[in-house]
């Protein structure tokens, strides 16, 4: 593959801009799209092509709205084929294992140089590696070796959405949509008139960047916030 097409997630526009230019000057990637943050980027992609899509996205971690990780929770979904590559300042232990645990393909620092960054999207596409920078590596050898890694901090995902995603009201909705029951039923059980249950339930799906009951269901049950 001569010229691999990739998106950049950063909500500082002159990094972002500056990494685009850089990169597609290599010649060797091609940036197909840029985003502030999760949401401008999920619906960027949903207006974009198939054949204009990229299959690597260069995904910061903090950022407003949506951050990387909840992005990369929900992309992995509707979007299984691309390949993640965390870039961020970050280099906390529980950071690095929750982008793995969402899905993501590597982990690289901001500072890393473009030609770096450039062999790790390679790794990527044609080796299916998981480039890291040395020092992440090494943080995450030592915690393997130690132990140090509690299964509290691997559950921190399945619990993201809940938090900050969907409100308790529309984590109560969404329950309800996974147990089979349809808007009047969710709107008795919970004492709500169905205008709101519809209204809940419209913002649920826009969320969680699905248009239907299903594929809200399938990432619920995915994510194990509730039980099959």
């Amino acid at each position: 593959m001569s010229c691999i097409p990739i998106a950049i997630v950063d909500d500082k526009r002159l990094l972002r801009n500056s990494l685009a230019e850089q990169l597609n000057y290599s010649g060797k990637v091609k940036v197909m799209l840029t985003a502030e943050n999760g949401i401008d980027f999920l619906q960027k992609m949903e207006s974009t092509a198939i054949s204009e899509r990229p299959i690597i996205v260069l995904m910061d971690i903090e950022m407003p709205q949506m951050d990387g990780l909840e992005t990369v929770l929900i992309a992995k979904e509707l979007y299984p084929d691309i390949q993640f590559l965390m870039l961020t300042v970050f280099s906390e232990e529980e950071k690095i294992f929750d982008a793995i645990k969402a899905g993501a393909s590597g982990y690289l620092l901001k500072d890393e140089k473009i030609p770096k960054i450039i062999n790790a999207i390679y790794e990527v596409v044609e080796d299916g590696s998981v480039p890291m920078s040395p020092i992440v590596a090494r943080k995450t050898l030592l915690m393997l070796k130690s132990g140090t890694h509690t299964p509290a901090s691997t559950n921190h995902l399945e619990t993201t959405a809940e938090q900050h995603f969907l409100s308790a009201r529309e984590m109560e909705i969404l329950n309800g949509i996974v147990d089979g029951l349809n808007y009047h039923q969710i709107a008795e059980k919970l004492f709500l008139s169905p205008h709101t249950v519809r209204k809940h339930i419209s913002n649920i799906y826009e969320k969680l960047h699905v248009s239907n009951k299903t594929a809200a269901i399938k990432i619920a049950l995915k994510k194990q916030w509730f039980q099959q």
